[in-house]
């Protein structure tokens, strides 16, 4: 900023005292013009941080050709809303009941029959027996809680009466202690399946367990059970190792990472997850396998993502943190959910019911979304073609219209504009390849399951217990996505991994049978 000239008062160069009044309301239109937009980014802030709050958080857009002619539309579109408030208003709310689904067969069932008592068998009017003509059949579900059970081993030792009196030493022949994953322990299989289960997957801290267990009249100790599961960690050790390999080997990689708190560390941890293929086996394109693997580090450094991946070239898709970028090996990919959630921002700060730029920009982006919902189902090389016949048009298009836009940059909308272009070279590298996605949420959603733990168990004590989370998450998130059954594959899994050579082939999700 240029310095105030200095004027004597004394002076009567009345040409140089009007400069600098120029120059000073100059300075000072300046001055109120960040301070109006300060001003203004303080409110959108405060505006949006309300919103968070309270409002509802859904993503859900409006159809393309509906949101963009709400644009040019905007007298008639109130006034049709507006209609349609008052026509609800004086409708009904009741809405039609659905249809019970029946009972699986597959379910065990008892057959109870309530039939007549013998004398009223006969009719109340003339005594005459009655005859059956039918029956009305109605079911219920009978819930029967955990059932515990004690199993005793009785293993009897035979010897050899005429090598008692002959030889100094006797053989016994006995039937050895069967494998178990806990040698020493009085925990079987079935019941750390049901401990893990309970914690990873149902979100069960283990001090409930504890008071689920008593209620049964069992007295388990979340300590004991802390060093239950811990142990049995240690056992799928080979197996996650064997699923980091075929990850390794996916054509991309999901990735995001999320705070974890613990209390042995004196600073900030991260639970990092690694992803590949899709939620459900349904969903999964050929060659390619569903994996999710948690990495527990004590740190967010660029180390972390880089020890992990090692020397993995392919497509590497995360929400654009920068940690990520100093991989210089792979391929990056980037999250137009993230991109979109900024623009919703900015469209929450218009107002109920208003329409801006921030409405075209999610047209734009809804369109990219609609085409990937009607690609669901094709194969990956169907999915390149028809990406590059539409949907690089429509990414040259609202790039066009993004770097066409004059915004105030510190605005929220100026803000996700600034994103999106900045992101622009990853985010619309999707179209190479049939086999990659538009956005990370095949990450977040994998991740999502440890979050939920995290508000219920709140903490992990030692990097120890957390690196055991990291690997029970890992197994269980991976055989879900799998459509696996969890309770029998943890069992098979543990009953394997007890032995002197486990077959580790025969337990990943793909090749697992029960």
């Amino acid at each position: 900023m240029k310095t105030t000239p200095e004027i004597n008062p004394d002076s009567q160069d009345v040409a140089a005292l009007q400069a600098m009044v120029r120059q000073l309301m100059a300075e000072q239109q300046v001055k109120e013009e960040q301070w109006k937009q300060e001003r203004q980014t303080l409110l959108e802030q405060f505006k949006l941080a309300i919103d968070r709050q309270f409002a509802k958080r859904a993503e859900a857009l409006k159809p393309y050709d509906e949101a963009q002619g709400d644009l040019f539309n905007e007298a008639e579109h109130e006034a049709h809303s507006a209609e349609q408030e008052k026509v609800a208003t004086t409708t009904s709310t009741n809405k039609p009941r659905g249809k019970r689904k029946p009972l699986s067969k597959e379910l065990p069932r008892e057959r109870i029959v309530l039939d007549l008592d013998e004398e009223e068998k006969h009719c109340a009017c003339c005594q005459h027996p009655l005859h059956k003509i039918g029956e009305d059949c109605s079911e219920k579900l009978e819930f029967t809680p955990a059932v515990l059970k004690v199993l005793e081993y009785v293993r009897p030792k035979y010897s050899c009466r005429r090598c008692e009196k002959e030889a100094e030493s006797v053989t016994i022949s006995q039937k050895p202690v069967p494998a178990s994953l806990i040698p020493k322990s009085f925990a079987t299989e079935s019941l750390l399946a049901n401990i893990i289960l309970g914690k990873y997957q149902y979100a069960l801290p283990l001090y409930r367990q504890e008071t689920l267990f008593k209620q049964s009249g069992i007295e388990l100790s979340r300590t004991t059970m802390a060093r239950w599961v811990m142990q049995a960690s240690k056992h799928f050790i080979p197996l996650y190792q064997a699923l980091h390999e075929h990850l390794l080997g996916q054509v991309v990689i999901h990735a995001d990472e999320t705070p974890l708190n613990v209390l042995k560390e004196n600073k900030q941890c991260y639970m990092w997850v690694y992803c590949s293929g899709a939620d459900s086996p349904s969903a999964t394109l050929e060659g390619t396998k569903n994996i999710v693997l948690f990495d527990y580090q004590n740190s967010r450094a660029r180390a972390c993502p880089a020890a992990f991946l090692g020397k993995y070239g392919g497509y590497l898709q995360t929400d654009g943190y920068q940690a990520y970028d100093g991989l210089t090996q792979v391929k990056h990919l980037g999250c137009l959910a993230h991109a979109r959630r900024k623009f919703m921002d900015a469209k929450r700060l218009q107002g109920k019911g208003k329409t801006g730029k921030a409405d075209v920009a999610l047209a734009k982006i809804q369109k990219l979304y609609a085409l990937e919902t009607r690609l669901k189902g094709l194969s990956a090389e169907e999915r390149l073609a028809e990406r590059q016949k539409l949907a690089r048009p429509m990414l040259d298009d609202l790039y066009q219209w993004l770097t066409s836009q004059m915004v105030v940059a510190s605005s929220q909308l100026g803000k996700a504009i600034k994103y999106t272009v900045g992101q622009w070279p990853k985010l619309q590298r999707y179209v190479e390849d049939g086999h990659l996605s538009i956005d990370n949420n095949r990450a977040e959603r994998a991740i999502k399951p440890l979050v939920i733990g995290r508000k219920n168990w709140l903490f992990a004590d030692t990097p120890k217990g957390a690196d055991a989370s990291a690997m029970l998450y890992s197994i269980i998130e991976t055989a879900k996505a799998n459509g696996l059954i969890m309770y029998d594959y943890l069992v098979k899994c543990m009953e394997e991994l007890a032995q002197p050579e486990p077959d580790i082939d025969s337990l990943l999700p793909w090749n697992f049978s029960h």
